[in-house]
């Protein structure tokens, strides 16, 4: 079940349907080797997610636009 790649998934007009895409590896060792990266992360066999996610950055960034000075690097949360 974890050699098994499900992806590209669209939905019929009307509802009812879905239709895709599906590939079936023999290993897992064969899956890392040909499986993009980001797939292997999406099915939880690729390594972790690193470093803040998108809405995090943006927050710290837009914190830093309302302080002056040194400030921003308190606002960005950078050295305790």
């Amino acid at each position: 079940s974890q050699c098994i790649q499900l992806f590209g998934f669209k939905t019929q007009f009307g509802g009812g349907r879905s239709s895709g895409f599906g590939l079936i590896y023999e290993n897992l060792d064969k899956m890392k080797k040909f499986e993009p990266k980001y797939r292997l992360k999406r099915a939880g066999v690729g390594g972790e997610k690193v470093g803040a996610g998108r809405r995090a950055k943006k927050d710290t960034k837009n914190r830093r636009k309302k302080v002056r000075g040194k400030e921003k690097t308190k606002a960005a949360g950078g050295k305790k």
